[in-house]
C-alpha cells in the first residue's frame, strides 16, 4: 500500500501499530560574453560541499531560482516540482503532506527515500517512526535564493535517507554592504472557490556595520481559498489553507577569513480539511461532483516547523573549515475521517448502529545535528575533504481512533476505539571524506567514503476498546558504509562527460513486537551507476545536460501485515533505470526556451510475498515518462520599464498507487498542465499576473482506496484533485 493510504486506512488496526532549473538553468542570469543579453550565466552550487559551477559537477542537478519561483507564484512543492526532471511529488492533500521520489526510488515503508536540507543542515526524520515518508518539509518559498535537486544517492556526503537523492532550500545570506528592503502582495481566484486568495510578503536587510555585521528578516503570509464542498455537512470550501513563514538571520564577518551566520526560521501550515473528493469504488467517477466530498467530520492538517542554525565558515589559508549546527522542532497533526473504515465495526461491539470514527495522528520531532568539515583549497593536482557528523532526534507519534454516534456523542464503553503511542530516539555519528586526483586538465577522479553508526530505541504502547493495553520496548544498532567514485572527462572548453558510481542507505530500526516478526529491520541500500554529459554550445547560449542511470536496490524496507497489525520487513530487491534530459537555449536576446524529460523504469527484481509484490511489478507512484517545457521572453517597453511573458507546460505519465499485483492498486491517469505568467518591472516596481492550470484541467493526482475493517472491501475511493485554475495579480516593490 502507498504510505498515504497507510496513513488513512490500515484495513484493520494495522495503522495504529505501523508505523534544475526547468532546463538546467532556469535560475541562470546573463553573464559577460559576446552578447550579455543572450549568454546563459553560471550557477554556483555546493553539491559536493565545495563551491562549483553546476556544469562542472559530476552528477545530475537541477536548480530553480528565486525569480522563477516568484514568476510561478510557487507556494508549495507541487507548484514547481513538475519542472524538475525525475522529481515526483505525490500530493497528500495539503502543503506538508506528500511523498517525494527521485529516480523511481519511492518509499514503500514509513521511512523517507529523499533527504531534505536547508543550507548545510538536514531537516526531517531519519528513522522509521518519524513519518518521514508522508510528512515533509514544504516551505512557503519566500526569501530563498534557490531550490536544488541532487539526483541519485548522496549517502557519502549527506548520509541517511538520501537513496533517491536530496532536495535543498538555499537561503540568502545577509548582505554586510548594503541596506535594502522589499514588500509585495497579491490576490488570486481559484475556480470553484467562493473566496479570493491573498498573499503578503516583506523583507529587509540592514548593514549594521558595513562590511562586518548585517541583519536580515522576512515574513510571508498566504491564504489559499478552499474549493471542495461537503455534501454531507453543507460546508462550503472546506479545504481553506493558511501558510505563514518567517526568517531572521545575522551575519558577522570580523575579517575577510571568518564568517558566522545565525538563523532562525519558522513556518506554520494550517489546512481546514484535506483536499479529497469522493469517488465511486467501481467506476472511479466522482460520486457527487468533481470537487465534492462527503466526510462526516472535518479533516484538518497542521504542521509547525521551527528551525535554528549556526554556521561558521573559516578560511584557514591552507583550507576551508565549516561548522554547521542545527536544532529543529516540528509538530504535525493529521486528522482523518475513518468512519467508513472503523465505524462499520461498532455493532460488533454492542453499539446499535454504525457511527463516526475520527483518526488523529500527532507527531512531535526534535532534532539536533552538528557537522565539522575541512576542505583543501582548489588545486591543479590534488584536492581533499574530510568531516564528521552527529545527529540525535526524539520523536513521539500518538495515534487515536474514536468511536462516536452520528450526533457526535462518544459511545460509552467503545470510545476510544484504539490508541497507540510510538515514542522513539535516533542517534547517529559518522565520518566521511573524499579526494580528487587531477591526472591532467582533461581527466580527474573523485572517490569518497562514509562510515555511519546509528542506535535507536522505541516503545510500543497500545490500548483502547479493541486493542490490548501494552507497553513494549525495542531497540536496534547498526553500522553502514557508503561510497562514491566519479571519473570526469573534459573535452574542449565547454563539455564534460562523467561516470558516477555511488551508494546510499535508509536506516533500519527496531520493529513492533509480534509473533514471528524479527525484532529489527536491516538498513536498505542501493548502488547507482550513472553516465552523464554536460555541454555548453553556441557561445554559451545553449546548455545540454543528459544522464543515463541504473540503480540496484536491495533489502528494500516494506510495511508488511500479518492480518492483525503492520510491521517492518526487508523485502528483496528492485531496479530503477532510465534517462534524464534537460536543456536551455537562448536563440535571440531576451528569449529563453527549455525542455526537460525523464524516463524511469522502476520495478521489483524479486517477489515480495509480505506485501503481495511480484518480480516485474512497477514501483508505486512512478510514471514512466514525465516532461516539461518552458518559454520566457523579456523585452523593453519604455521609460526604464521591461516587459516579460512566459509559460510552462508540465506532463506526468500514468502510474499506479500500489504495486501492480496488489488488487487494490489504483490507476492514476496521465495529465498535462499549462501555467502562464507575465510582469512589468523597473528598478523599483514589479507588477505580476499569473495563471496556474490555465486550462482548468480536472484530474486526480493521487487516489486512496477506503477499505472496510469489516470485510476488507473497497467502500469508496478518495481522490486528490489537481488544484483548479488559479488566476492572480500582484506587485513587489524594492526600497
Amino acid at each position: 500500500m502507498t504510505k498515504l493510504r497507510k496513513k488513512l486506512l490500515p484495513g484493520h488496526i494495522a495503522l495504529l501499530l505501523a508505523t534544475a532549473a526547468p532546463a538546467a538553468g532556469w535560475a541562470q542570469e546573463a553573464s559577460p560574453g559576446n552578447d550579455e543579453s543572450q549568454a546563459l550565466g553560471t550557477i554556483i552550487v555546493t553539491a559536493e560541499k565545495r563551491s562549483e559551477d553546476i556544469q562542472e559537477v559530476p552528477m545530475s542537478i537541477s536548480v530553480i531560482g528565486e525569480e522563477d519561483l516568484e514568476k510561478l507564484h510557487a507556494t508549495q512543492l507541487t507548484d514547481f516540482a513538475g519542472y524538475l526532471p525525475g522529481f515526483i511529488v505525490q500530493d497528500g492533500g495539503a502543503p506538508g503532506q506528500a511523498i517525494l521520489s527521485l529516480r523511481g526510488i519511492a518509499p514503500i515503508s514509513a521511512g523517507s527515500t529523499v533527504a531534505t536540507y536547508i543550507d548545510e543542515t538536514p531537516l526531517g526524520s531519519s528513522s522509521n517512526y518519524g513519518a518521514g515518508s508522508t510528512i515533509i518539509l514544504d516551505l512557503l518559498p519566500y526569501d530563498f535564493q534557490s531550490f536544488e535537486v541532487l539526483r541519485g544517492p548522496q549517502g557519502t556526503l549527506y548520509g541517511a535517507t538520501s537513496l533517491g537523492g536530496l532536495v535543498r532550500y538555499t537561503t540568502k545570506a545577509p548582505d554586510t554592504e548594503h541596506t535594502s528592503g522589499r514588500f509585495g502582495a497579491d490576490v488570486s481566484s481559484v475556480s470553484g472557490a467562493g473566496d479570493l486568495g491573498f498573499g503578503a510578503r516583506g523583507a529587509f536587510n540592514l548593514a549594521l556595520s558595513p562590511g562586518t555585521l548585517a541583519l536580515s528578516a522576512s515574513a510571508a503570509h498566504q491564504d489559499t481559498p478552499g474549493f471542495i464542498d461537503n455534501v454531507r455537512t453543507g460546508k462550503k470550501d472546506q479545504n481553506d489553507t493558511t501558510q505563514d513563514a518567517g526568517r531572521v538571520a545575522l551575519r558577522w564577518t570580523p575579517n575577510q577569513d571568518l564568517a558566522v551566520t545565525l538563523q532562525a526560521l519558522t513556518q506554520r501550515s494550517d489546512s481546514d480539511s484535506s483536499s479529497y473528493v469522493a469517488l465511486d469504488a467501481t467506476t472511479h467517477d466522482p460520486i457527487y461532483g468533481s470537487l465534492k466530498n462527503d466526510n462526516y467530520v472535518p479533516e484538518p492538517f497542521r504542521r509547525d516547523v521551527d528551525f535554528y542554525t549556526a554556521t561558521v565558515n573559516w578560511d584557514l589559508g591552507w583550507g576551508d573549515f565549516v561548522s554547521a549546527t542545527s536544532y529543529s522542532e516540528t509538530e504535525s497533526r493529521v486528522s482523518t475521517d475513518a468512519s467508513l473504515i472503523y465505524g462499520v465495526l461498532f455493532p460488533l461491539f454492542g453499539a446499535p448502529n454504525p457511527g463516526i470514527s475520527l483518526f488523529t495522528n500527532d507527531l512531535m520531532l526534535y532534532k539536533t545535528s552538528q557537522e565539522f568539515r575541512v576542505a583543501s583549497k582548489p588545486d591543479d593536482r590534488f584536492e581533499w575533504l574530510a568531516g564528521v557528523f552527529w545527529t540525535r532526534e526524539n520523536s513521539a507519534q500518538d495515534q487515536l481512533a474514536s468511536a462516536q454516534e452520528f450526533s457526535g456523542a462518544p459511545i460509552v464503553g467503545l470510545d476510544p476505539l484504539a490508541f497507540a503511542g510510538l515514542p522513539s530516539t535516533y542517534e547517529e555519528y559518522a565520518g566521511f571524506g573524499d579526494v580528487t586526483w587531477k591526472f591532467s586538465p582533461s581527466f580527474d577522479i573523485t572517490a569518497g567514503v562514509r562510515w555511519a553508526h546509528n542506535s535507536q530505541d522505541f516503545a510500543q504502547i497500545s490500548g483502547g476498546a479493541i486493542l490490548p493495553n501494552t507497553v513494549t520496548p525495542g531497540s536496534s544498532s547498526e553500522s553502514v558504509f557508503t561510497y562514491s567514485f566519479s571519473p570526469r572527462f573534459h573535452f574542449g572548453n565547454d563539455s564534460m562527460a562523467y561516470i558516477r558510481i555511488a551508494s546510499g542507505y535508509q536506516p533500519g530500526g527496531p520493529n513492533v513486537v509480534l509473533p514471528d516478526v524479527p525484532p529489527s529491520v536491516d538498513a536498505s541500500k542501493l548502488t547507482n551507476y550513472e553516465l552523464g554529459l554536460k555541454t555548453t554550445l553556441d557561445d554559451n547560449r545553449w546548455l545540454i545536460d543528459a544522464a543515463l542511470f541504473d540503480i540496484e536496490w536491495k533489502n528494500i524496507q516494506v510495511s508488511a501485515s500479518n492480518g492483525v497489525a503492520s510491521y517492518l520487513a526487508n523485502g528483496g530487491k528492485a531496479r530503477s533505470k532510465g534517462l534524464e534530459f534537460q536543456t536551455l537555449y537562448s536563440p535571440v536576446a531576451g528569449l529563453r526556451l527549455g525542455v526537460n524529460a525523464a524516463y524511469t523504469d522502476a520495478e521489483l527484481s524479486d517477489d515480495v510475498p509480505s506485501i503481495g509484490g511480484l518480480s516485474g511489478d512497477r514501483l508505486p507512484g512512478i510514471p514512466e515518462w514525465s516532461a516539461s517545457a518552458i518559454a520566457d521572453y523579456s523585452f523593453p517597453v519604455a521609460s526604464g520599464w521591461t516587459g516579460r511573458v512566459g509559460g510552462g507546460l508540465r506532463y506526468v505519465g500514468s502510474r499506479k498507487t500500489d504495486l501492480e499485483s496488489n488488487p487494490n492498486a489504483l490507476e492514476l491517469k496521465s495529465y498535462e498542465v499549462l501555467d502562464l505568467n507575465a510582469d512589468f518591472s523597473n528598478d523599483r516596481w514589479t507588477i505580476r499576473i499569473y495563471v496556474k492550470n490555465a486550462t482548468d484541467k480536472r484530474v486526480y493526482t493521487n487516489e486512496t482506496a477506503i477499505l472496510s475493517a469489516l470485510d476488507g472491501s473497497i467502500t469508496q475511493i478518495r481522490g486528490i484533485p489537481l488544484t483548479p485554475r488559479t488566476i492572480g495579480v500582484g506587485f513587489d516593490v524594492n526600497f
